[in-house]
């Protein structure tokens, strides 16, 4: 039994030596593409912090050190039974968890094995500082603490914090610096010096008294260091621009690498951040406090800008925060994929079109899907491209509902959406309206590939390798389809009805763009792109607070907006290829077919072969289909139309009452002659009211442009009541279809 527990307790307290803990003693310096200093991060695992030996450390940090967090460290092993006993007996009164016991060693501990406070976390702790205590000497245990140590504004060790506030290296601290910093440790937060200065010096000065108390300094000593002035250096000394930037790729370096050349452009970074903080800042009345940019060479995949918040050393607004990775809904930035997909695979083709009419999906646990559009209004019918240029959400989900939810979400993962990782079935017909969570960096990265006519973009970082490029899979590269949605999302005259003409999306070269508004006005998004360059801006807040009122196109579009000028600023822009085999045709507006005298409108269209012999040789309808009905009812376009019955619908059932009513509602050009079961029903003040008396009855409308009828019948209850939007299964998914 003895060597049982002597085995476990070898086990348990194995000694932790100092290749167990290595730290990277160097800093790392990132340049822009021409060579131009972006900054020095020091260290490399999102912390800033840099290792230094201990005769590199003033003593006097290390005196006001052992003075403040631990005066016995040179008498005790990895626990001081002293103070722990004297805090288990102030614990008893105070009915806490003990505190005020930890030895350098348990802080030690704490910062390489984090645990809670509990007990168990308390007992955690003490285990790792003996075996830190069975492995290390007292002076090895001082430098690595010395040197993880936080020192809040995210930087941990004294040597990163003496070079971040004072702009001095940790071996040329005066007692002053050195007193502050020893006291920064016992709350990181509460006494950061950049956001709260003053708690900081009341903090030195606590610092300054231990040092006298255990003699280490005198009276006039203490004195002569607590008036001290302080400067501390600005918060973004050693980075010059991009610190998301460079905190993303320093984990990603190789240890190896000391300097590591980047793709950015150093001016276009800095001035993606000015506007980032111009445009935030105008919109602060509406609740906007954060922004995030990112700009992508589509030649070469190389990330030219990359802006994660306007201030990274913004604490109060969360600056740290990378907008550029993190995790939003994208509203409807991803509908281009999706039109895109179903052109690919002939699912729509440009002469499809929409209906933009009340619809319900009907869902498992006998649920509804009832997707509305932006405008809270609905089109009627639209063709394909204005129903991606506009971003209307009800075709967008009928073409999701043809494509399949499953399909739709497998080009995502192709085009580099990493993060949609849950099932289809969990997204649903949503996940075209933004339903999954998805990152700027990402969805720049599609965008480029749009723009790059499907050829997979692998997007580039650094050069010499020193952070390995990120491409996608395959995808359909060179498919005609993907020109055909950036003329699309080129087109300001497909868009008007949405955002007019002359928008901020509208610019002086040609430039595909889109939009997104995410739920509750969470985020707005703009990605677009020319020729050139790939632009895509987030705006919204990192606490997930609504905005007031902004949409895309008031949020993001004109940050989106001056960079996409600030580009060409030089020079212009080329025009974008047309799809490759396909030819100007065309169309009538509101049936995609050749135009004849009843058609409202004649449009020209790309089509391909496929495409005009359908329109060719396809003779175009007399009326709407029936799933218009519901949206004519409050249409002009009903009076121009031959005589229809829109309201009741055919075989519609009502709750019979004494004295109900239901009011008709007819399209047709003609006035109508009305008859219910073969009586006359007269107009009463312009309307059409019928009884809802118990049975079966036959609506009959009759003009001289035709005949409509419907039946509907009235009981004491109703199974199945007409709720005003058609009822339509969620298909199956289904596989390509042949052109027409």
């Amino acid at each position: 039994m003895l060597a049982i527990v002597a085995g476990t307790l070898a086990v348990v307290l194995r000694p932790i030596g100092p290749r167990d803990i290595p730290q990277d003693a160097r800093a790392l310096a990132f340049v822009d593409r021409n060579g131009l200093p972006l900054g020095t991060i020091l260290g490399r695992d999102g912390r800033h912090t840099i290792a230094v030996p201990l005769a590199r450390i003033a003593p006097a940090f290390l005196e006001a050190l052992r003075a403040t967090e631990d005066r016995r460290f040179a008498l005790h092993g990895a626990i001081d039974p002293a103070a722990t006993a004297r805090a288990f007996v102030a614990a008893a009164f105070a009915r806490h968890v003990p505190g005020g016991a930890s030895t350098l060693g348990m802080q030690l501990a704490r910062q390489l094995v984090p645990v809670d406070a509990s007990p168990w976390g308390k007992l955690v702790e003490a285990v790792v500082a003996q075996r830190l205590e069975n492995g290390l000497s007292k002076a090895q245990i001082l430098e690595a603490y010395a040197n993880r140590a936080p020192m809040g504004s995210n930087l941990y060790g004294v040597e990163a914090a003496a070079r971040t506030y004072f702009g001095v290296g940790a071996a040329h601290l005066d007692l002053a610096q050195a007193a502050l910093l020893a006291g920064l440790p016992n709350d990181p937060v509460a006494l950061d010096p950049y956001a709260h200065p003053d708690a900081a010096r009341a903090r030195e000065r606590v610092v300054l008294a231990r040092l006298r108390a255990t003699g280490c300094i005198d009276a006039e000593t203490e004195r002569r260091a607590a008036a001290e002035h302080l400067a501390f250096q600005p918060r973004a000394a050693g980075i010059l621009a991009a610190a998301h930037f460079l905190f993303f790729l320093a984990p990603q370096v190789a240890p190896a690498r000391a300097r590591v050349r980047t793709t950015l452009d150093r001016e276009l970074q800095r001035f993606v951040e000015r506007q980032l903080g111009n445009v935030v800042a105008q919109l602060a009345r509406s609740n906007v406090g954060d922004a995030a940019a990112i700009v992508i060479d589509n030649a070469t995949g190389d990330v030219l800008a990359y802006a994660g918040s306007p201030d990274y050393f913004d604490d109060a607004h969360l600056g740290r925060n990378d907008g550029v990775q993190a995790l939003r809904q994208p509203g409807s930035t991803l509908k281009p994929f999706l039109y895109e997909l179903a052109l690919e695979r002939r699912e729509v083709r440009p002469t499809t079109i929409l209906a933009d009419v009340p619809v319900a999906y009907a869902l498992p646990q006998a649920r509804l899907y009832e997707p509305t559009d932006y405008s809270q209004r609905f089109a009627g019918p639209v063709r394909v491209r204005v129903a991606l240029a506009d971003s209307l959400n009800v075709p967008a989900v009928r073409v999701l509902s043809r494509v399949g939810v499953p399909d739709f979400l497998e080009r995502l993962h192709a085009l580099g959406f990493d993060h949609l990782t849950k099932t289809a079935d969990y997204y649903g017909l949503g996940l075209t309206l933004g339903g999954g969570e998805v990152s700027l960096y990402e969805l720049a990265r599609a965008y480029a590939t749009l723009a790059r006519g499907g050829a997979p973009t692998s997007v580039r970082t650094t050069f010499d390798g020193a952070v390995p490029s990120v491409g996608e899979g395959a995808v359909s590269r060179g498919d005609p389809a993907w020109a055909f949605v950036t003329d699309v999302l080129a087109d300001p005259f497909a868009r008007a009805a949405a955002f007019g003409t002359n928008s901020i999306l509208s610019l002086p070269f040609p430039a595909a763009v889109k939009t997104g508004t995410s739920s509750d006005f969470r985020d707005t998004w703009t990605a677009g792109f020319t020729r050139d360059y790939t632009v895509a801006v987030w705006a919204g807040n990192f606490d997930g607070r609504p905005m007031r009122g902004i949409s895309g196109v008031t949020g993001a579009a004109p940050l989106w907006s001056r960079i996409m000028l600030h580009l060409y600023a030089t020079h212009d822009a080329g025009a974008f290829a047309p799809p490759r085999g396909y030819k100007r045709a065309s169309i009538c507006a509101t049936t995609g077919l050749r135009p004849n005298a009843a058609c409202p409108a004649v449009v020209g269209e790309w089509l391909d072969a496929g495409d005009r012999r359908y329109v060719a040789r396809t003779t175009p309808p007399r009326l709407p289909d029936r799933s218009y009905d519901a949206w004519l009812v409050s249409q002009p376009e009903r009076l121009r139309l031959p005589t229809r019955i829109l309201y009741p619908r055919d075989g519609d059932r009502f709750v019979a009452a004494p004295g109900a009513l239901v009011q008709v509602e007819i399209a047709g050009r003609d006035a109508p002659h009305l008859t219910l079961d073969g009586r006359p029903v007269r107009a009463q003040s312009g309307a059409y009211l019928v009884p809802l008396r118990s049975g079966t009855h036959e609506l009959v409308a009759r003009s001289r442009s035709g005949t409509s009828s419907v039946h509907f019948s009235a009981g004491p209850h109703v199974a199945r009541g007409h709720t005003g939007f058609t009822i339509e299964p969620v298909p199956r998914p289904s596989g390509p279809r042949e052109s027409p």
